[in-house]
């Protein structure tokens, strides 16, 4: 029972200490969470936690040794990254001077496609996703003798999904609040400033 239960323990609570964390994507989720509808919100948690598992996967595999020996797609993948996120920050910004309400059952402001879409691009196009899950959690893994590594890799794929799952769906408690406009202007403002810092330092390197 130890050589399965302890691996996947240390990689449960290992995966949710590098999770769980003021990021794009955790505040991405947090505002679909607030405002989608189930239709909307699952889909962006599966995006965000399935995406995980595949590069804590990959990890496993070996595949941080290519993510190290390839500098330049790394660094194609910060620039992009930081471009999205300074866009995405500066919209965010602007819904500041023009908060929303929200309508239970009502308009998204981001439509299921687009909120898919976005959580893909916030995950995949941020290179620390590739040096936390592919190297990092993927050389914690391997330091696992035999078939413990694989133990290791779902206690950390099963962190993700938790974490994302009450994320995106314990966020509706929140609900009664937004009602109101200003709590709007304080979430966006918050977003703004996590998505243009961390730009900012991406586009910095």
């Amino acid at each position: 029972m130890n050589a399965t239960l302890l691996p996947a323990l240390l990689g449960l609570g290992t995966g949710l200490a590098l999770i769980v964390a003021i990021g794009a994507q955790n505040a991405y989720v947090l505002r679909i969470g607030i405002e989608g509808r189930t239709s909307t919100v699952l889909p962006v948690v599966l995006v965000c936690a399935l995406s995980d598992a595949v590069l804590i996967t990959c990890g496993v595999l070996g595949v941080g040794v290519v993510v190290e020996a390839a500098p330049l797609a790394v660094h194609a993948v910060r620039l992009l990254g930081a471009g999205f996120l300074i866009v995405y920050g500066l919209s965010a910004a602007r819904r500041v001077l023009r908060p929303g309400v929200l309508v239970v059952g009502g308009a998204l402001r981001d439509g299921r496609r687009t909120a898919v879409v976005t959580a893909l691009v916030l995950t995949w196009l941020n290179p620390h996703v590739y040096l936390d899950t592919v190297v990092f959690l993927g050389s914690l893994a391997n330091q696992q003798e035999g078939g413990a590594r694989w133990w290791w890799a779902a206690g950390a794929v099963t962190g993700s999904l938790v974490w994302f799952l009450g994320l995106g769906f314990g966020a509706r408690m929140l609900r009664p609040l937004f009602a109101r406009p200003g709590a709007w202007r304080v979430l966006d403002a918050l977003i703004a400033a996590v998505m243009l810092t961390l730009g900012v330092r991406m586009a910095l390197g």
